[in-house]
């Protein structure tokens, strides 16, 4: 059996950009994250020690964020690399991190970013 823990479309600001200006103003990021963790024995305890808390997960990632970066792809693989250190039962991350309105002359689009899918061995 695979399970893994969802948390989907979160909204986050942060300082993250190529740009100067991107870093002092900030910008607006859609993320969603895909947890590889073996919760089987909380479907059978009910107990919350036999997962990992996604409320925790979701503090750790908007902790994280909040470190600025100028490229979206350092902010999600520092993401992956802070949830490996703090969750020793996550087996891989599936994390999608785009930035809405991409400072993008012409560009209408909903957002732009980066997706990682990564096991705690190839971040290692």
């Amino acid at each position: 059996m695979k399970t893994s823990i969802i948390l989907k479309d979160v909204h986050l600001y942060a300082y993250h950009g190529a740009l100067p200006q991107e870093r002092v103003v900030g910008s607006s990021y859609l993320l969603n994250l895909e947890v590889g963790v073996n919760f089987s024995a909380a479907m059978l305890t009910d107990r919350l020690a036999g997962t990992v808390n996604y409320a925790l997960i979701y503090d750790v990632v908007k902790q994280t964020m909040q470190t600025p970066s100028q490229l979206v792809e350092h902010a999600a693989a520092r993401i992956c690399k802070t949830l490996f250190t703090h969750f020793p039962s996550i087996e891989y991350l599936h994390l999608q991190l785009l930035k809405e309105n991409p400072p993008v002359v012409g560009c209408d689009c909903a957002g732009m970013g980066v997706s990682i899918y990564v096991t705690r061995e190839e971040m290692q």
